[in-house]
């Protein structure tokens, strides 16, 4: 997929500023479809803009970067059964890197493949996603987590599982949706999809 399928050229106004605007930079995002079975949907992510650590419950997410530069920081659960509420959980760093588009496609499965992430643009950009199945107030509205200092572990000192030294550890808690963090949804203006 490119971004002409979808409406949009990297010679547009938003794609060109290189600078972050004043105050928190902002993320918009615009449904393409949704059906009981799955949605689209494509995010605007202005310079330096986050979408906060969030996750995806039960849910298959296929994510393409589009247009310009996006950090992923993506966590998968050690353990498959959750701790009592409001306690930290313990997580896998599966992903800290920085994609450039254009670029491969990127999936997050239920419990692998980094379901928990945070998008961080480092240029403006922007990103489609697919779920299926479609967020859900009733059992499948995401929840959002802070990484715990490194002195949160016993040890005082980020873990490593391996002898290679590539699989981190990190608790994370979850949290309220972090008042800093606002999607505003605008229209989308490129090809429709006909049921």
């Amino acid at each position: 997929m490119k971004p002409k399928h979808v409406g949009l050229s990297k010679n547009m106004q938003f794609f060109k500023s290189k600078s972050a605007a004043k105050g928190t930079p902002s993320v918009a995002y615009t449904p393409i479809y949704q059906c009981d079975e799955f949605s689209l949907c494509i995010f605007f992510l202005a310079a330096n803009a986050v979408i906060p650590l969030h996750n995806h419950p039960g849910m298959t997410v296929f994510s393409k970067l589009l247009l310009g530069d996006l950090h992923i920081k993506s966590y998968d659960w050690v353990d498959s059964m959750p701790p009592p509420e409001s306690q930290p959980r313990l997580a896998r760093l599966k992903v800290d890197s920085v994609l450039k588009a254009p670029c491969k496609t990127s999936v997050l499965y239920p419990t692998t493949g980094g379901n928990i992430h945070e998008f961080r643009a480092v240029t403006p950009c922007a990103v489609l996603d697919v779920l299926g199945p479609p967020y859900s107030k009733d059992d499948r509205d995401c929840s959002y987590y802070k990484e715990l200092q490194h002195s949160a572990l016993s040890n005082g000192e980020s873990c490593r599982v391996n002898e290679g030294g590539s699989d981190y550890l990190r608790w994370l808690k979850e949290i309220e949706v972090p008042q800093d963090s606002h999607m505003e949804r605008i229209d989308y203006w490129g090809p429709q999809i006909v049921d």
